[in-house]
């Protein structure tokens, strides 16, 4: 079985490139102006790409329960996720204008992107990192539905939020695969695609720890606050989360993408969405660093543990 050592091995380049990041900005070698023209790049072009080359193929996919079932459980999770961060607020007495809300989206979601996928293709190769992809539709659905009005108090839904590049790539792949023309693309344009692709997650990690640079000292910390965050997404969420992979009847490949969802620390999505729906971003961006940070310590036990307890078979030696 597969030791928490060696989940550190595979998931440390993520980490070395969030710190790389961190110190790059630091040494103002890329600087914020960049990041805007970056990150379109990565989200229109390289990261579509990316999610094309992934999913064209890919035989999980051809199967429409193991779609229904990774859209549902992305979509749920994250409704389970704020609904247990919410509990934990309202026991630390965080209400409306406290800072309750963006606690209860931060640290009810997991990262599903930049972190998450580099370590499922690590420990699991393409069939899970597919599956992930259109799992994280159902994320991205709860995320900019029941999340945004959460934030705002209001009823609107930012459905039109899911109009973007990655969203598009998943769609466009799974209309290819079901009606099995993805076989057809192939060759030099595919080639292509994989070149153009192969770089979306490690630059989009590199300005990520360029941007947990710019928000450290935001706000005075709150350990209090940030503990709790602990709890939520590093310890019970993964629980509810372990628990859901070993007793739903759901394929091998979503067992695989759960386990690494498991022991996601928080996503940085709901400091844009505390920052645009009214809501207080320092919270989410101490929620953030600070799940970030322990995750280093608890992301290989709990993946591993988890490994063991659903009987699964890693990618790794």
């Amino acid at each position: 079985m597969i030791t928490p050592f060696e989940v550190i091995i595979a998931v440390l380049p993520v980490y070395l490139l969030i710190l790389a990041g961190g110190v790059l900005r630091k040494l103002k070698v890329i600087l914020p102006e960049h990041d805007a023209g970056v990150m379109r790049v990565v989200l229109a072009v390289m990261l579509p790409c990316y999610i094309l080359d992934t999913i064209l193929g890919s035989e999980v996919l051809r199967k429409g329960g193991a779609i229904a079932s990774a859209v549902a459980i992305g979509f749920s999770g994250i409704l389970i996720g704020m609904f247990v961060a919410m509990c934990v607020g309202r026991f630390m007495r965080l209400e409306k204008g406290s800072g309750m809300r963006t606690f209860m989206i931060s640290a009810g979601s997991q990262n599903f992107g930049y972190t998450a996928v580099p370590v499922a293709e690590a420990l699991w190769g393409s069939g899970a990192l597919a599956l992930l992809f259109v799992h994280n539709l159902g994320v991205e659905a709860a995320i900019w539905s029941v999340g945004v009005m959460c934030m705002s108090g209001g009823k609107k839904m930012q459905w039109r939020r899911l109009l973007n590049g990655p969203m598009i790539a998943v769609m466009a792949g799974l209309l290819l695969v079901a009606c099995g023309l993805d076989d057809r693309v192939n060759g030099p344009f595919r080639t292509a695609i994989s070149w153009i692709g192969v770089g979306a997650f490690p630059l989009a990690i590199l300005i990520t720890g360029c941007a947990m640079m710019d928000m450290l000292g935001e706000e005075k910390p709150s350990w209090r606050l940030m503990t709790a965050a602990c709890v939520v997404r590093l310890g019970i969420a993964p629980l509810a989360i372990l628990c859901a992979a070993k007793w739903l009847p759901i394929s091998t490949e979503l067992k695989q993408v759960l386990v690494v969802q498991a022991a996601m620390p928080a996503a940085m999505m709901p400091i844009l969405i505390a920052r645009v729906y009214g809501g207080r971003p320092a919270v989410a961006v101490q929620i953030v660093i600070s799940t970030t940070v322990v995750s280093f310590l608890t992301l290989p036990w709990i993946i591993s543990w988890g490994v063991k307890w659903l009987d699964l078979s890693p990618a790794l030696p």
